[in-house]
């Protein structure tokens, strides 16, 4: 993380710790053969949200906590249950930088401003094993919680249960049994914060009355609506993970990017598309600044692959070193660039309207109509435009045109395979079946463009090995293998796309 911030891991468990609550004798857990009394800690933090409690509503907390060891600003994500990813900056009057950038997809043009003071007295217990190291820390907490907007109070003691760095969880399990048997329970609240909320009244968006639902379920509206939530939710979800450079986070939201836009083509019977076409658009331009760095994850683990199969004697240079060189220069733009765009008001514009669709759907007449009637039609439409573009590739002679049109191709399977995914709820196991079918087809194309986009970068590395003095055999050798490669994919599409097409495969979908 930037400007000083840092990552932990938070494994923990909670117990409700009613008044009089003793905490039994630890040392004959299991493991545990000292337990060391730290004595009593003050702490007071101010947790904060915008005023309808957004970050709440997705079991997100911020706060502003002093005493203890890690006085500080601290931004809590959920990874499961009972694990958190606690980033911590230095303590400052305002919101530090680093910590505002992984709140914007959720707060948005809002401020966060100060929702709920917690005043801790914290009795640490230090749970270790026979050699000293470090298993667990094992806290009774006595809150003192107030509502800031209205001045509500509450208060209650509670348990806190924390794994050590590198211990082993069963550590949190053998504890919990040993706190059970004497009769201290889970805490039912899954943090400080969402007690003092539930105890003072406050409600998060999420946990009010929703709204009703624009479409009755079962209609093709309350489907496809539902489907365009998941994946709009996910864009707001992985833009913290995208920052924070998780693995795989930028494949994820630029799927979730093009599923969505996916959908807003396929069911356009059951949304205006004059109103969905523009925000369409700005999904692909979103795609396409998560592709950069995608595309240039998958060509290096690709080279990287490539180079690990050859054998010694074809490897010739400093082969990997210039590689290394090659995508540590890509990668800083391809970087910039997805920063760029996340903090652009582009991104939170389309944001806002895919808000406001979901708030307001642009629904038209066929939304009204059964999905298991609907959807089947959009999915054999879609199908039909990817039957056409395989046609018309295949009967190309081997070449770049032919590499162009199983692009093309490879699109349409890729929006074939979402609207399978995306019945699966309405149609099961047909809807499932067929999109598992096409993915095939989509993975069979997708190799064959990766191979092609490996030939490209292998002629650039070529080029800069020479200029450099080095030899470029290697990068020849897997410039043909990628031809190779390439040359095999077109011959596995044929039979990939009879199966996907077989007859009773979209029988099975209804009509």
């Amino acid at each position: 993380m930037t400007d000083g911030a840092e990552t932990k891991r938070e494994t923990e468990r909670k117990y409700e710790a009613p008044e009089g609550t003793a905490v039994p004798d630890l040392t004959t857990v299991r493991g545990v053969a000292a337990v060391r009394d730290e004595g009593v800690t003050e702490l007071d933090a101010v947790y904060h949200d915008t005023p309808d409690l957004r970050l709440a509503a997705d079991s997100l907390t911020l706060r502003r906590r002093t005493g203890g060891e890690d006085a500080g600003w601290h931004l809590k994500f959920p990874v499961a249950s009972g694990i958190r990813d606690e980033i911590r900056a230095p303590l400052s009057d305002s919101l530090p930088g680093a910590l505002a950038g992984l709140l914007r997809s959720r707060v948005r043009d809002r401020t966060v401003v100060p929702v709920v003071r917690l005043r801790t007295s914290r009795h640490v217990r230090r749970l270790t094993a026979e050699d000293g190291t470090p298993l667990a820390e094992l806290s009774v907490d006595t809150v003192h919680a107030e509502h800031l907007p209205t001045g509500a109070r509450t208060s209650w003691t509670e348990i806190e249960v924390e794994l050590a760095d590198d211990a082993d969880e069963t550590v949190l399990d053998a504890v919990g049994r040993h706190l059970k048997k004497a009769g201290i329970h889970p805490s039912k609240a899954p943090s400080k914060l969402a007690r003092a909320l539930e105890d003072t009244g406050a409600r998060p968006a999420g946990g009010q009355a929703a709204a009703p639902a624009p479409c009755p379920a079962g209609t093709a509206g309350h489907a496809v609506l539902a489907y365009v939530r998941e994946q709009a939710d996910a864009l707001v979800a992985l833009d913290p993970a995208v920052r924070r450079d998780l693995p795989d986070a930028v494949h994820r939201m630029r799927v979730a990017s093009r599923r969505l836009r996916s959908a807003l083509k396929t069911y356009r019977k059951v949304l205006d598309r004059t109103v969905t076409d523009p925000l369409g658009d700005e999904l692909k331009w979103l795609a396409g600044e998560l592709g950069r760095a995608r595309d240039l994850e998958v060509l290096e683990a690709r080279l990287h692959a490539a180079l690990d199969a050859l054998p010694p004697e074809q490897t010739i240079g400093p082969v990997r070193a210039r590689l290394r060189t090659w995508r540590a220069a890509r990668d800083r733009e391809a970087r910039r660039h997805v920063l760029d765009a996340l903090d652009s008001d582009r991104h939170l514009a389309l944001l806002g309207r895919l808000d406001a669709l979901l708030a307001d759907p642009p629904l038209l007449p066929g939304a009204k109509k059964k999905a298991a009637e609907v959807l089947p039609k959009a999915i054999r439409r879609d199908h039909r435009r990817l039957s056409h573009r395989i046609d018309r590739a295949l009967a190309l002679d081997p070449g770049h045109e032919r590499d162009l049109a199983l692009h093309e191709a490879r699109k349409a399977a890729k929006r074939a395979r979402y609207a399978g995914d995306a019945a699966v709820p309405t149609l099961g196991k047909p809807a499932r079946r067929y999109a598992k079918r096409v993915k095939a087809v989509q993975t069979c194309l997708g190799e064959h463009q990766d191979a092609v986009v490996a030939r490209g970068a292998l002629l650039d590395l070529a080029d800069e090995a020479h200029a450099a003095g080095e030899t470029a055999f290697t990068w020849g050798v897997l410039h043909a293998r990628e031809g190779a490669a390439a040359q095999a994919r077109q011959q596995e599409l044929p039979a990939l796309w009879r199966r996907a097409s077989a007859r009773r495969i979209r029988a099975a979908l209804g009509r």
